[in-house]
């Protein structure tokens, strides 16, 4: 299996990333091959490419309905991402110690801050992409 961090380097491969986290969020169970060319305006061959490379590295999932194709994002592979960054995040022992005094979180507020995490970055990475598909830039 490639490397985490060399699959998710890709651009395209994080476009598509976030375009099936989009779709997930909005309640969809999946997002076609023909949808994923439509919105980011790549050709089929590659979106395809792409998606076999997010298949290998366990990122996304495919669900078979006839002759299409219906992908769905699996983040469980992205956990490895954040413990390899956390580290980065602290500010160091200070903040160590700080934390080691301090409260507990609950499960079910752990997850909630998990969640608002990932939610302000992916919101983060759309203005982002947004902002590059702008005239101008």
């Amino acid at each position: 299996m490639a490397d985490i961090f060399d699959v998710i380097a890709d651009g395209t491969r994080r476009d598509i990333l976030q375009l099936l986290l989009d779709r997930s969020s909005a309640g969809e169970r999946g997002t076609s091959v023909s949808h994923i060319v439509q919105q980011l305006g790549v050709s089929q061959p590659t979106v395809s490419k792409h998606l076999k490379v997010l298949r290998e590295a366990h990122l996304v999932s495919v669900r078979e309905e006839g002759q299409h194709r219906y992908y769905s994002l699996s983040s469980s592979p992205l956990d490895e991402i954040d413990d390899w960054l956390i580290p980065f995040l602290d500010d160091g022992a200070d903040a160590e110690s700080e934390l080691a005094g301090a409260t507990t979180l609950t499960d079910s507020a752990a997850h909630a801050a998990e969640v608002v995490g990932r939610a302000a970055a992916s919101a983060k990475h759309a203005v982002a992409s947004a902002l590059k598909k702008l005239p101008g830039r």
